[in-house]
């Protein structure tokens, strides 16, 4: 089952950085906004938004649709993971409320799209611009009968998509975690890949690392994400069913709900910039 979530999720990546190369080309200057250095692929800007030597200030646009707007509580943990690993002087959140696109499902194409609609925050000055979109519906590639539900995704260097109707119904009635929790560690865990973890713009120091899986034309290849029980950046994190079990887990034993980053990870970032 586990090789079935990591290629599953590998695919869906490979997908979602597809869609960003073809949007790099749509208008990047449109309405005399520059746009182009928020159009490149996933982990480019890691160094970017983990140090301040080209933007001390980042500012977080969160276009959530109408009744789906992240808990403050879930934002709140995410600023203090932003703050832990980068060293940005300040970090901003605005919101948009937006209409649902009242879709049963939706694709990496319409994501990208309605970003491209929506968005208003971009690079400017000493400020980095970050683009969330939390949906209403969940993501074209669920497989529920398999366990396969995709609780967020990055696709592109500043942008990610959060699928809170997901979350919700994974979350439930449970007395365990809570909504806060599983948009925390989804928003972390995605977050994580804009710093370039793992091998996906910050260089590993130690390449031993990252998770592998088993390619059909390629053999053993990685995979972008840790290897190391427990870590915020293991695969199983981008899926409903997974990150509910390692988060009872992790309560059950005491700990934290929220997976945290572990040492080689924060090696990694360290090593490009951050905290």
């Amino acid at each position: 089952m586990k090789k079935k979530i990591t290629l599953y999720f590998f695919w869906a990546l490979t997908l979602f950085l597809g869609c960003s190369k073809d949007a790099e080309n749509n208008d990047p200057s449109s309405n005399g906004v520059n746009k182009s250095a928020n159009l490149l692929a996933t982990g480019a800007s890691a160094n970017d938004l983990l140090a301040n030597t080209n933007y001390s200030n980042l500012l977080i646009e969160i276009g959530y649709v109408s009744g789906f707007r992240p808990t403050a509580e879930a934002i709140a943990t995410f600023e203090t993971f932003l703050r832990a690993r980068t060293f940005k002087e300040s970090v901003e959140f605005t919101y948009k409320e937006l209409s649902s696109p009242n879709q049963e499902s939706l694709t990496n194409e319409e994501i990208a799209e309605m970003e491209s609609e929506n968005r208003t925050a971009y690079n400017t000055g000493n400020t980095m611009a970050l683009y969330i979109y939390f949906a209403d519906a969940p993501s074209e590639n669920d497989d529920k009968s398999e366990g396969l539900v995709t609780l967020g995704a990055v696709y592109r260097n500043t942008s990610m998509v959060i699928y809170e109707a997901t979350i919700r119904e994974l979350v439930g009635n449970s007395v365990t975690i809570s909504v806060a929790d599983v948009e925390a560690a989804t928003l972390n865990h995605e977050f994580g890949h804009l710093l370039g973890l793992v091998n996906l713009g910050s260089d590993p120091v130690n390449p031993d690392h990252e998770d592998t899986e088993v390619d059909e034309t390629q053999g053993e290849i990685g995979n972008n994400h840790c290897n190391v029980e427990g870590c915020l950046m293991r695969a199983e994190l981008q899926f409903g069913g997974s990150l509910a079990k390692m988060m009872r887990s992790n309560v059950s034993k005491g700990l934290a709900a929220i997976p945290e980053l572990d040492a080689e990870c924060i090696l990694d970032l360290q090593s490009n910039g951050g905290r």
